[in-house]
């Protein structure tokens, strides 16, 4: 049997380790998407086997407020930790998380687009590092030409904050855990995902 032409692959590739950032990270990335804003229920990227699993029902009322994936081939661990100051000791040893805007209803998982880095939260989360990159759909008609933060409505920026300020704590439990530290742009996003791609290649590539 011919060998199978580059890039072709004769099986699915692990949608963490087998796709690529993109050939314009971090100014434009893949994201592979675990959920959408129609999702009453937390999907999750089965790191062993690269299927989507069932991670558990949304803990509150609130649903995401765009769609969230990762950055294929990256990891969250010591680079990225000293982006975020001495408020993160460590990474949370995680593919960077990703939020897509997309003025269009895309109601499906499990999917890739190109994305176009807008900016990020800081998240801490038990003293972790665990930050949200903020993208927009490349092409978008409606948001494709963002190219910053603070381009984007304040109220949708402060709804992803309460999201994800929020969005671990259980009705009538202890306090979240988790925390936005700030927002920043588009140069610092870029650099926590240059810098999340080398804790990757450090992790599971080794020394050249």
């Amino acid at each position: 049997m011919p060998p199978f032409p580059a890039p072709f692959f004769r099986w699915r590739p692990h949608p963490w380790h087998g796709l690529d950032a993109g050939p314009d990270a971090p100014r434009i990335v893949t994201a592979y998407v675990e959920i959408t804003p129609f999702d009453s229920v937390k999907y999750e990227l089965d790191k062993v086997t690269g299927y989507t699993r069932v991670d558990r029902p949304q803990r509150s009322s609130a649903f995401p407020p765009t769609l969230y994936g990762f950055i294929p081939r990256t990891y969250c661990a010591e680079r990225v930790a000293a982006l975020s100051g001495p408020e993160a000791t460590r990474g949370d040893h995680d593919p960077l998380d990703i939020c897509v805007v997309s003025e269009r209803q895309i109601e499906r998982a499990d999917i890739t687009l190109d994305a176009r880095v807008v900016g990020g939260l800081q998240m801490i989360d038990h003293g972790e590092a665990d930050d949200k990159i903020v993208a927009v759909l490349r092409n978008d008609l409606f948001w494709g030409k963002v190219t910053e933060m603070s381009e984007l409505p304040e109220k949708l920026v402060e709804r992803l904050t309460h999201y994800f300020s929020t969005y671990k704590l259980v009705p009538g439990g202890s306090d979240s855990t988790a925390s936005i530290a700030r927002t920043y742009g588009r140069a610092h996003a870029e650099e926590v995902i240059e810098a999340a791609r080398a804790d990757y290649r450090d992790e599971f590539e080794g020394p050249e």
